[in-house]
C-alpha cells in the first residue's frame, strides 16, 4: 500500500529533523519514565493524516503551483480531522470544517516504485511539523468541543432525565395521595355504612323493645284498671252494704225508741220486750263496729242485721199485738161489767153465746182500725208528694188575689229585726211563721245532735291523760283533712276523701305522725260525726264567706261523706240550722218576755263582747252557709256508687225555693239568701224542672220582687238591686249559667 511504501522516507525525514535531532536526558521523575516507557512499550501507530503529509511530500513542483492562490508558502489546506467512524485502513478522508479552508478533490499521484528514489522537494521538515502541531492543536480543540457537546447533551439528557424523574415522582406522590384519600374514602364510607347499619340495628331493637314494653305498660295498665274496677266494685258493694246497715241500725234504734216508750206505757209487764230490744240493739251495734273496723261490712253481716230487724219488727208487732189484745179485753172487761147488771140479775153469768158475740165483735173491730191505719198512711204519703206544688199554686194565687190589698210594712228590721209573737199566722197570704213540720224536722235534727254530744260525754269531759290524747288527735284527724280542702286538683281532693272516709271506717290514718283510729274508744266515732259536720258548717260559715268558689270542693267532699256515712249528714244539717235557721227555712218565734239579744240569736245574729253583730257581718256569714248548702244539694262525690238517690238533693232544693216564697220576706236577709242560692243551685233546678222552674223565676219577678222591695230601705238596697237584675238577666236570657268556681269533669283529671 502507500503508506507502507512511503513509512521508510518518512521515518528518515522525522530522524533529520530538528526534534529528531534532540537528546533527552535519561533524569527524570518516576512519572516521565513510566509515561516514557508506555510510549516504548507501545507499537509506532501513524496519524491518519500521514498519508496526506506524505503525499503533499512527494507533490510535484508543478502540483504545488496548482496550489490556490491565497494559501501562505509551506502551508497547505488541512484535511478535516476523521471521524471515529472513519475506517483505519485509508478509506476516503472526511472534509475539513476549518475556518477559510477550502476542499477540494485531492489529486494523488502513487509514489515512484522505487523506494530509493529520493524524495521530491517540498516546503519543508518544518514546516510539515509546525503544520503537524497545528492539525494536532486543531484536533485537540475539535476534540475539546466535541467533549463539550457532548457534556453539553449528557448534561441536557442528566436535567431533562431529572426533570423527568421529578415529575414521574410528582405523579407517584400525587397518585399515591389520590390512592390514600380514595381509601380514607372509602374506609369512611365503610365505617359509616357500618354505623349506619348498626343504627338502624340499634333502632330496630328500640323499636322492638318499645313495643314489648308498650304492650306489657298496657297489659299492666288494664291488669290495674281491671283490679282498680273490681275493687271498685267491691267497694261499691260493700258501700252498699254499709249503707244498708246502717239504715239497718238507725231503723233498730227507731223501732227501739219506740218499743222503750210503748213498753213504758204498757207498766213493768212490757219490760222484757224492752230488755230484749236494747240487747238487739247492742248486736247490732257491735256488728256495725267490727264491720267498720274490717272497713265494709259482709253479707253475713248484713244478714244478721236484717234478720235482728225483722226480730225488732216481730217484737214490736208482738208487743202492740199484746198491748192491742191487752187494751181490748180491758175493754171487753168494762163492758162485760157495764152490761152486767142488765143481764146478771135475771141469769147471773153469760152464756157462750155471749162470748162468741163479743169475740166477733172485737175482731171486726180491730180489722176496721188496720184498715184505717193503712188508708190513713197512704194518704199521707200522698199529701206528702203533692202538698209542696200546692204550697207553691194556692201563695201564686193568693198573691194574684190579694194583690190590691197590699200594706207597707211597719217593721223596721235594722232596728228589730226578730218578728212579732202575735196570734197572727200569715200577712197577705204568706206564713209569718215557720211551717209546722219544718219545725219538727229542726226539733228532731237538734235532738239527735244533743244525743250524739250525750253519747261522747264521756270523751269529751274525762280528766284522763289518754282519753284527752285520744281526743286532740280524733280532733286533728277530722278538721285537719277539711281545712286542706281546696280547688288545687281533682287527686289531691280524692286523697283527703279517702282519709276521712277511712277514719269514720275505722281503719287507722297518720295525722300528725302518729296513727289515730276510731277504734281507740267506744265514743270516738260519735265524737268525730260530730267534730266532721261542725267543722264543715265552720268552713261555710268563714272560708266560703270570703271566697263563694271555695263551697264547691267543701261540698263535693261533705256530699259523699254524707252518702257513705249518713249520721254526718244529719249532724251536719243541725249545726247548720242551729247556726244559719234560714238553711231550714226557719223562721222561729220570739218566746214572750224574750230579750231583744235572745231574738237575736234565734235569727243567727252573734254577738261579741255583748256587742250585737253588725249587718254586713251577718249577712256575710249567712251568704256563705247557704251557698254551701246551695252546693251540697247541687253536688255529688263523683267516685261514688252513683245508682242510689242523693242524700239531700234537689228535691229538697225545691222544697227549701216553695218555702222561702211561702213566707214572708225579710228585709236585706231574704234577698241576700235567694240570690245566693238561685246563683249557685239555679243551673241544675232549671235543668230538672224545666219549665216549672221558670214558672217558679215569673212569679218571684212579678210577685215575690215587689213584696221584697216594699219593706227594704234606701240602705239596704244592695242585695236587692242583685237579686232584681239576677232575675231580669236569666229571664231574658231564658237561661241560668253555671256558677263561677263549678268544678268541670276535666277537673278530676288533674
Amino acid at each position: 500500500m502507500e503508506s507502507q511504501r512511503l513509512r521508510g522516507p518518512a521515518l528518515a525525514a522525522l530522524r533529520a529533523s530538528g526534534k529528531g535531532r534532540l537528546r533527552y536526558g535519561t533524569e527524570g521523575s518516576a512519572e516521565l519514565g513510566e509515561d516514557i516507557l508506555e510510549a516504548h512499550r507501545s507499537p509506532p501507530i501513524l496519524s491518519p493524516q500521514a498519508g496526506w503529509i506524505l503525499g503533499r511530500i512527494a507533490r510535484s513542483p508543478r502540483e504545488e503551483e496548482e496550489t490556490p492562490v491565497g494559501s501562505a508558502r509551506g502551508e497547505a489546506a488541512l484535511p478535516e480531522a476523521p471521524s471515529p467512524d472513519a475506517s483505519p485502513g485509508g478509506g476516503p478522508a472526511p472534509r475539513a470544517e476549518g475556518a477559510g479552508v477550502a476542499q477540494r478533490p485531492e489529486k494523488r499521484r502513487d509514489p515512484p516504485s522505487d523506494p530509493e528514489a529520493p524524495a521530491p522537494k517540498g516546503p519543508g521538515i518544518e514546516g510539515i511539523l509546525r503544520l503537524y502541531d497545528r492539525i494536532r492543536a486543531a484536533e485537540g480543540e475539535e476534540d475539546l468541543r466535541r467533549r463539550q457537546e457532548i457534556q453539553d447533551l449528557a448534561s441536557r439528557a442528566a436535567y431533562g432525565q431529572s426533570w423527568e424523574l421529578l415529575q414521574r415522582f410528582d405523579e407517584m406522590r400525587e397518585l399515591k395521595s389520590h390512592q390514600e384519600w380514595q381509601e380514607l374514602r372509602q374506609e369512611v364510607e365503610r365505617s359509616s355504612k357500618e354505623a349506619q347499619g348498626q343504627q338502624e340495628k340499634l333502632k330496630e331493637e328500640h323499636q322492638r323493645r318499645a313495643k314489648l314494653l308498650s304492650r306489657k305498660l298496657r297489659e299492666a295498665e288494664q291488669r290495674r284498671l281491671r283490679q282498680e274496677e273490681a275493687e271498685l266494685q267491691r267497694r261499691e258493694a260493700g258501700q252498699g252494704r254499709l249503707r244498708r246497715l246502717y239504715a239497718a241500725q238507725e231503723e233498730l234504734l227507731q223501732a227501739n225508741r219506740g218499743l222503750g216508750f210503748e213498753a213504758g206505757q204498757g207498766g213493768p209487764a212490757y219490760a222484757p220486750y224492752a230488755e230484749r230490744g236494747n240487747r238487739i240493739c247492742g248486736e247490732v251495734s257491735a256488728l256495725v263496729r267490727t264491720a267498720s273496723e274490717r272497713g265494709f261490712p259482709d253479707p253475713a253481716d248484713l244478714a244478721s242485721a236484717d234478720q235482728a230487724l225483722l226480730e225488732m219488727r216481730n217484737l214490736v208487732s208482738g208487743l202492740r199485738e199484746e198491748i192491742s189484745l191487752a187494751a181490748e179485753r180491758r175493754k171487753q172487761e168494762e163492758e162485760v161489767e157495764a152490761a152486767a147488771p142488765s143481764f146478771l140479775p135475771q141469769r147471773g153469768f153469760p152464756d157462750p153465746a155471749d162470748l162468741a158475740s163479743a169475740d166477733q165483735a172485737l175482731l171486726e173491730m180491730r180489722n176496721l182500725v188496720s184498715g184505717l191505719r193503712e188508708e190513713i198512711s197512704l194518704a199521707a204519703e200522698r199529701r206528702k208528694q203533692e202538698e209542696e206544688a200546692e204550697k207553691a199554686a194556692a201563695a201564686a194565687e193568693k198573691a194574684k188575689n190579694e194583690k190590691n190589698e197590699k200594706a207597707p210594712s211597719s217593721q223596721d228590721p235594722e232596728k228589730d229585726p226578730v218578728p212579732e209573737s202575735s196570734g197572727k199566722f200569715r200577712k197577705n197570704g204568706l206564713q209569718l211563721k215557720s211551717d209546722e213540720k219544718t219545725l219538727q224536722w229542726y226539733q228532731q235534727l237538734q235532738d239527735q245532735l244533743d244525743q250524739c254530744v250525750d253519747s261522747f260525754a264521756g270523751l269529751a269531759n274525762s280528766k284522763g291523760s289518754q282519753e284527752k290524747k285520744i281526743k286532740m288527735d280524733l280532733q286533728k284527724a277530722v278538721t285537719t283533712p277539711v281545712s286542706q280542702i281546696s280547688t288545687r286538683a281533682g287527686s289531691q281532693l280524692k286523697e283527703i276523701f279517702d282519709k276521712i272516709h277511712a277514719l269514720l271506717s275505722g281503719k287507722p290514718v297518720r295525722s300528725g305522725g302518729q296513727s289515730v283510729s276510731v277504734a281507740l274508744h267506744p265514743e270516738a266515732l260519735n265524737f268525730s260525726y260530730y267534730k266532721l259536720a261542725e267543722k264543715f258548717v265552720k268552713q261555710g260559715e268563714e272560708e266560703v264567706a270570703s271566697h263563694h268558689q271555695a263551697a264547691f270542693p267543701i261540698a263535693v267532699v261533705a256530699s259523699g261523706i254524707w252518702e257513705l256515712h249518713p249520721p254526718v249528714g244529719h249532724f251536719l244539717l243541725a249545726h247548720l240550722h242551729r247556726k244559719c235557721p234560714y238553711a231550714a227555712p226557719l223562721r222561729p218565734g220570739v218566746p214572750e218576755g224574750a230579750s231583744p239579744e235572745e231574738g237575736r240569736r234565734l235569727l243567727g245574729y252573734q254577738s261579741h263582747d255583748s256587742a250585737p253583730e253588725p249587718q254586713d257581718n251577718f249577712l256575710k256569714r249567712m251568704s256563705g252557709m247557704i251557698r254551701l248548702y246551695a252546693a251540697i244539694l247541687t253536688l255529688r262525690w263523683p267516685y261514688g256508687e252513683g245508682q242510689g238517690n242523693h242524700p239531700h238533693g234537689l228535691n229538697q232544693a225545691w222544697r227549701w225555693l216553695a218555702q222561702i216564697l211561702n213566707s214572708e220576706p225579710l228585709a236585706d236577709v231574704t234577698a241576700t239568701i235567694l240570690f245566693d242560692f238561685l246563683e249557685v243551685c239555679g243551673n241544675a233546678l232549671m235543668k230538672v224542672y224545666q219549665a216549672q222552674f221558670w214558672k217558679m223565676m215569673i212569679l218571684i219577678r212579678e210577685e215575690y220582687l215587689p213584696r221584697i222591695e216594699e219593706i227594704t230601705s234606701a240602705g239596704q238596697m244592695g242585695s236587692f238591686i242583685r237579686l232584681k237584675q239576677f232575675l231580669e238577666e236569666s229571664l231574658r236570657r231564658n237561661e241560668i249559667p253555671l256558677p263561677k268556681g263549678f268544678l268541670p269533669p276535666s277537673f278530676w283529671r288533674s
